[in-house]
């Protein structure tokens, strides 16, 4: 019994639109800020789960999910914001600690990635870049904080990575719902098209860093 009630969250957890049915803005807010705040929400659909919320928005009212456009976007903000300057503060006291995971390869691999950013692109630039690349936005924010990156200066870019992420793909859930008539009938294809397109600077990422490997 148990078991099939953690399997029934994991699976509303993973499913944007059921996980908004169920929940609405309070479940944006909180997916977000645990994806983005703390490492166990590595694996939260961020991206899709906005692009939904956005979508969900311009349904009619007598659909069997309809959100507040103003209410989703407050949500997601907060939740952003909020969960990224957890996870920077959690880096600073908890340190190394908290990304030396040899169990998680996948959130190792994040980390080599956010590692490479930093270095790559400068604090700021790789601060607001992370929120658009999943994983990265996860493991950066602790990350800035256990190497001690100025906490204004960590602020200050991840309050401007983090408003261009949660709105602006909310609003291109929104954008595009406005367009197609009875868009809730295509969620699902467009969905796993979010889905895709979000994984594609992962593998960029992982390719560049394979090449870099064998040269």
């Amino acid at each position: 019994m148990h078991l099939a009630v953690t399997a029934g969250l994991v699976s509303t957890l993973l499913d944007p639109h059921a996980l908004l049915a169920s929940f609405g803005a309070l479940g944006v807010f909180l997916v977000l800020f645990a994806e983005t705040g703390l490492l166990i929400g590595f694996f939260l659909p961020g991206d899709s789960l906005l692009f939904t919320a956005g979508l969900l928005c311009t349904t009619a009212a007598t659909s069997t999910v309809h959100l507040s456009l103003p209410l989703i976007l407050v949500a997601g903000a907060a939740g952003a914001l909020s969960g990224a300057q957890v996870g920077y503060l959690l880096g600073r006291r908890i340190g190394p600690a908290m990304l030396d995971r040899p169990d998680r390869p996948r959130m190792q691999q994040a980390v080599v990635r956010a590692s490479g950013a930093l270095e790559r692109y400068g604090t700021g630039k790789a601060i607001v870049l992370a929120r658009f690349i999943p994983l990265v936005r996860t493991v950066l924010n602790p990350l800035a904080g256990t190497v001690k990156i100025p906490v204004r200066t960590f602020t200050l870019w991840q309050v401007v990575g983090g408003l261009g992420w949660s709105l602006g793909v909310t609003l291109a859930g929104y954008g595009l719902g406005t367009q197609v008539p009875n868009i809730d009938r295509y969620l699902l294809p467009i969905v796993a098209l979010v889905v895709v397109v979000s994984l594609i600077p992962v593998g960029l990422e992982l390719r560049r860093t394979h090449r870099s490997s064998l040269s």
